[in-house]
């Protein structure tokens, strides 16, 4: 018998069924050891030496792993093909060796590309020993991670109150994001006109022709300026007695294929067109790799889908050529295959592209046996594998000039027409902001000097506009074109700046939060180099190289440390105090910008002598002025210019006296939103104070507004069966109904301020409405009774839910990825372990009083002789100091990351 270890249980579980009974499968359910989460894993001066240990549940698999190997001939170490594959294999072998479970075993690494049988017996044919190579470019690596995310974030956190975490990568992908914003906020807009005029043709065809030179000068983006421009160039083309064909041009070329997917590209394209998250793309793939059962066989459906190769194998593209020309025809086939090879920086060729592992197996036939993610996935690599070894396209790309008989004018109209679909016909690849549409219209056959009629022509105004806004798609191609990071690390590294609320992702495109935007400012100012683009990426090669055998992994480990120390201890002197003048000038663009450019953005507007800088308070970083506590003036960092139209400023901002009392009326900031505040404090006298409700936008509040949010709460009126008062009011969950000590939400198209008797009464009549957990998704139907199965937002996370039995979804796991498969087995292994319930508490008869027993001398000799019952204690250890260190050390634990964080 020989013993075969993957990664996942359902690699296991497709294997399995692929070697047989002389085969047992074990999974090891990712890494089995790691770095403790505490200072020491990594020893600089020990020459790096690493502690590694191993947490309860790994240990338990361990446990299975060895007892399997116990009489077997051979354990194949099969973990995935890549670094961090090679690591875990590695891993086991030390943690199995540990428990001397491998005496007279002959250990063997086998690598596969793709889960099917074919690829796995071909594999156990060529067994090889571990590539240590592989295996010590993976810890260089865990251990960068570890060293900078433990000595950089205690830096942070004295430092520059309020920040999370740094990491190596991550603090890199951060700055991307948040230089992006700045370059946004910065950027001031050009006005620009253009002129465009509709020509017929003498058979009547329309002709769309845009102004391209006049009085003999050709023309730029910025020769019309402004509308006064525009005008006399309109004039003078209306001057004009005449227009005429001038020239023609037409010239045909040819447009190739993308290559198949890499990690990086299927990010991005299915961000482009499938709307996944990086994180979600990489779930699906790994599901359709790991194996799909269809009509009884389970196989992998796709090869393994962390890789940077593009090319595929041979067989892969005689499949290709084959499908294509009994789907599409000859004609849609290349005279040669095609050969693809890697642009991107730092790229690894050791895999194939990702690719189908049978192209012969379409989309439509399996996507029976797929849920809708996988299907729409499966789909979009299987067409992108297909269409990069089919003909190119054949486009005519035409261009008539228009000139006016006296010269004052010239336009151009521009066309194309697709004479060969080729690929297009099966495949298009999606674009990026910026990006032009090569298909055109068709123009109308001219020629020459033939006469045109010209017709209306249009003046337009543009402005130019900023950079977009990364989405997830233009962020990952960004990191791979610097060679920052690894594309298997991508997915991780995104979730890790949302996570820790860096970066928030609204509509799509990321925003740099005000903590991001300070730990971005920070690290420039004080430890540049490390997230300087290039030092990042050529330590990425520094790994390829390890991984090559080229350099020793501690080399590069001890050239990094040496510096990367000495910077930490220069930073020891400063004072918070420096740290946030360095901020200040920094981000002074950012944050103090004027609209105004003979106002000063620092000048405090309300005392209009102090200066505004940034500071830090309870719920993290804001502005306020030099002369605090006599100014009391703040505002977010954001200076009123957040996306959603609402203001930044946190106030105050007067809005006027109120006209029975004189006092101010002020629209202010806090941790939980705007608020309306009524005069200052007096003493322990505190002012009063109502919320905004959340529908209307603080920028827009004006006076008699505010006035009327201060009459609440209200008396309505009295209830007319109870004789109660009914109140409206504003609360911690919105405006509310009160009659009688029950509460009933208003509507969010109800206003508190004007709703009346009528509609109080009748919204007190409806039956209470129970807040619940929020339904996040609605899975699909329970085969057994019909019944919805849903995915709660519960207090500990997500949970599935079904006829009173709720399971946890699994970590990792996203709502919007569960499948009604893995719904249906997680609420059949809840239900068999069944739900505790509290054990009823034993009712008792009275007992009768009895006559108290006389104590003998040998009665009391009797209880003496009896050991008193040992007294269960119901006290709460008190948790050691030690134990408050590993505590507060999760923080830390948190800030090392995934590897490649």
């Amino acid at each position: 018998m020989d013993v075969v270890v993957v990664e996942s249980p359902a690699k296991a579980k497709t294997i399995n069924k692929y070697l047989g009974k002389d085969f047992v499968v074990l999974a090891s359910y990712g890494h089995v050891r790691d770095l403790p989460a505490k200072n020491g894993s990594v020893r600089p001066d020990e020459d790096f030496a690493m502690t590694y240990v191993i947490d309860p549940k790994s240990a338990e698999r361990i446990k299975a792993i060895a007892k399997a190997c116990k009489g077997a001939d051979h354990l194949y170490l099969a973990t995935d093909p890549d670094r961090e594959g090679e690591a875990i294999s590695w891993h086991v072998l030390k943690a199995l060796e540990e428990q001397n479970a491998c005496t007279g075993l002959e250990v063997k690494r086998i690598v596969f590309n793709e889960v099917t049988k074919r690829a796995v017996q071909a594999a156990l044919a060529n067994p090889r020993d571990i590539d240590m190579d592989l295996v010590y470019a993976q810890q260089a690596r865990r251990a960068l991670d570890y060293l900078v995310g433990f000595t950089l974030s205690p830096v942070l956190w004295r430092k520059l109150p309020g920040a999370r975490s740094a990491g190596r990568v991550q603090s890199v992908a951060l700055r991307l994001i948040c230089e992006r914003d700045l370059e946004i906020d910065a950027f001031k807009p050009r006005e620009y006109w253009s002129i465009e005029a509709d020509f017929l043709t003498a058979n009547g065809k329309k002709l769309l022709g845009r102004l391209v030179a006049l009085r003999g000068e050709k023309l730029d983006k910025f020769s019309m300026p402004g509308e006064a421009e525009a005008k006399a160039a309109l004039a003078l083309i209306e001057a004009a007695a005449s227009f005429s064909v001038a020239n023609v041009e037409a010239k045909q070329s040819n447009r190739n294929p993308a290559p198949p997917f890499t990690t990086s590209t299927l990010q991005q394209e299915a961000s482009r067109k499938l709307r996944f998250a990086a994180r979600r793309t990489m779930q699906v793939a790994q599901r359709l790799y790991e194996g799909v059962t269809l009509g009884g066989e389970t196989v992998g459906l796709i090869t393994y889908m962390r890789t940077d190769g593009v090319q595929m194998a041979g067989e892969a593209i005689s499949a290709c050529r084959e499908v294509i020309a009994s789907t599409y025809g000859a004609a849609y086939v290349p005279e040669k295959p095609r050969v693809y090879k890697v642009k991107a920086k730092n790229a690894q060729e050791a895999h194939e592209a990702i690719r189908p592992t049978d192209l012969h197996r379409s989309p439509k036939e399996v996507s029976a046996y797929l849920d809708g993610d996988q299907a729409r996935l499966y789909e979009l690599i299987w067409k992108r594998a297909m269409a990069s070894q089919m003909a190119g396209a054949r486009i005519e790309k035409a261009a008539i000039d228009i000139a006016a008989a006296d010269g004052g004018s010239a336009f151009r109209a521009t066309g194309s027409v697709i004479l060969f679909d080729g690929f297009l016909r099966l495949y298009q690849e999606g674009r990026d902001d910026g990006a032009g549409d090569e298909n055109g219209l068709a123009l109308p056959k001219v020629s020459q000097n033939e006469a045109l009629t010209r017709e209306e022509a249009r003046p337009a105004q543009h402005f130019t506009e900023p950079p977009p806004r990364f989405t997830e798609a233009t962020l990952v191609k960004r990191l791979e074109e610097l060679g920052i990071g690894r594309p298997s690390t991508y997915a991780s590294i995104i979730s890790v700046l949302q996570d820790r609320d860096y970066v928030k992702l609204d509509k799509g495109r990321f925003f740099a939060d005000d903590r991001g935007q300070l730990v971005t400012a920070f690290l420039v100012s004080f430890f540049k180099q490390y997230v300087e683009y290039d030092f990042t990426a050529d330590l990425e090669a520094k790994l390829d190289e390890i991984s090559a055998g080229e350099v020793e992994w501690t080399q590069v480990l001890r050239e990094f440390w040496d510096a990367f120390e000495k910077a930490v201890q220069d930073t020891e002197g400063l004072r918070v105090r420096d740290v946030l003048d360095a901020l200040n000038d920094m981000l002074e663009p950012h944050v103090f910008r004027s609209d105004d450019p003979a106002r000063d953005g620092r000048k405090c507007r309300s005392c209009e002598d102090g200066q505004l800088s940034i500071k830090i308070g309870k719920f993290g970083a804001f502005v306020g002025c030099s002369n605090y506590p006599d100014c009391r003036f703040t505002r977010s960092l954001t200076n009123g210019n957040s996306e959603d139209g609402d203001e930044g400023d946190a106030g105050p901002r007067e809005l006027g006296p109120h006209p029975d009392s004189d006092l101010m009326v002020t629209v202010r900031k806090g941790p939980y939103g705007h608020y309306i505040q009524l005069g200052e404090p007096e003493g322990d006298t505190k002012p009063k104070r109502v919320s905004i409700p959340k529908d209307i936008k603080a920028v827009d509040l004006t006076l008699q507004d505010a006035l009327s949010f201060l009459q609440l709460p209200r008396e309505i009126g009295k209830h007319p069966e109870t004789n109660k008062k009914i109140v409206a009011g504003i609360g911690r969950f919105g405006p509310y109904i009160r009659h009688d000590g029950e509460y009933r939400s208003l509507g969010a198209d109800e206003d508190v301020r004007t709703v009346g008797m009528n509609r109080a009464v009748a919204l007190i009549a409806e039956p209470k409405q129970r807040r619940g957990p929020k339904v996040l998704r609605t899975v699909g139907e329970h085969p057994d009774d019909g019944r919805a199965i849903n995915i709660l937002d519960g207090r500990y996370g997500p949970y599935v839910s079904h006829d009173k039995i709720n399971a946890s979804l699994p970590a990792g796991v996203e709502p919007a990825d569960l499948t009604l498969d893995a719904a249906l087995t997680l609420l059949r292994e809840r239900a068999a372990k069944g739900t505790k319930k509290r054990p009823a508490k034993k009712k008792t008869a009275a007992k009768k009083p009895t006559a108290k027993k006389k104590t003998t001398k040998k009665t009391a000799a009797a209880k003496a002789r009896k050991p008193a019952a040992a007294k269960k204690s119901t006290k709460t250890k008190t948790p050691t100091r030690a134990a408050g260190k590993s505590g507060s050390r999760k923080k830390v634990a948190d800030s090392a990351g995934a590897p490649g964080d």
